[in-house]
């Protein structure tokens, strides 16, 4: 309870005490402060344009400011995100002259296992789209998109900055690009990571001892995941399994 004195000029001044409660200076501050904390994202491109248009075009989401990093290879990437955590999100290009396809984000995960990293690519095939949910992005991103769409979905994706997870589940129309229904592509979100790995070897022409030689992994362990792979996706062969990626 804080004592308040109302007074009057020629009047005796009056105390009256009143329960409710009124803000210090200092408190009505710290409010303040809070209430314009930044946002980190950490974008990973290798194109310095790129970086710079969306800096400029996103220097605040709904309001909120966002404090941009940056990253031209994955190397630097992994770098700046442990010297300047917590970071609320991970742009993550596929296209680095470190790193091809998916296995930046496959590292990026496996080095920081906390990041929420959301893949920022000009491609948009349903294929790998659904890989990089399956591996842990939590968002996709497509450079062509229009400057409305990109702000709704890098909004949506601080949003749900509270859980690494959250993003695969949560608010996916916003956060992930919507694709007609197929069973195929549905059966291959359902695959494990090493199963992942072994599909994009051999979708990229990879015989089995050169997977072997790869993955660390013996020619009859590989053997056993090709096999798995046809039955979980219910094709006869290799070759076919290739054919339906074309």
């Amino acid at each position: 309870m804080q004592r308040i004195c109302h007074f009057r000029l020629g009047d005796d001044m009056q105390c009256v005490s009143e329960s409710s409660w009124i803000p210090r200076a200092a408190e009505i501050q710290e409010v303040k402060i809070e209430c314009l904390v930044s946002r980190r994202i950490l974008l990973v491109d290798d194109h310095e344009l790129i970086r710079c248009g969306l800096r400029s075009l996103y220097a605040e989401i709904d309001g909120v400011p966002v404090a941009w990093l940056e990253a031209a290879s994955l190397e630097e990437a992994l770098e700046v995100y442990a010297r300047h955590e917590p970071v609320d999100a991970v742009l993550l290009d596929l296209n680095l002259h470190d790193s091809k396809g998916l296995q930046g984000l496959r590292r990026f995960v496996q080095c920081h296992p906390e990041a929420r990293v959301a893949v920022f690519s000009g491609t948009q095939d349903e294929f790998v789209v659904r890989q990089a949910r399956a591996l842990g992005a939590v968002a996709y991103l497509h450079k062509g998109a229009v400057m409305q769409d990109m702000r709704r979905t890098l909004g949506a994706l601080l949003q749900t900055r509270s859980d690494k997870r959250e993003g695969a589940v949560c608010a996916a129309g916003a956060l992930f690009p919507k694709f007609t229904g197929s069973t195929l592509y549905e059966r291959v979100s359902e695959l494990g990571p090493r199963h992942l790995e072994i599909l994009e070897l051999v979708l990229s022409g990879c015989a089995n001892q050169e997977i072997s030689q790869c993955m660390s992994l013996s020619l009859g362990t590989v053997k056993n995941y090709v096999s798995a792979l046809l039955l979980a996706l219910d094709v006869k062969s290799r070759s076919h399994l290739i054919s339906l990626f074309r």
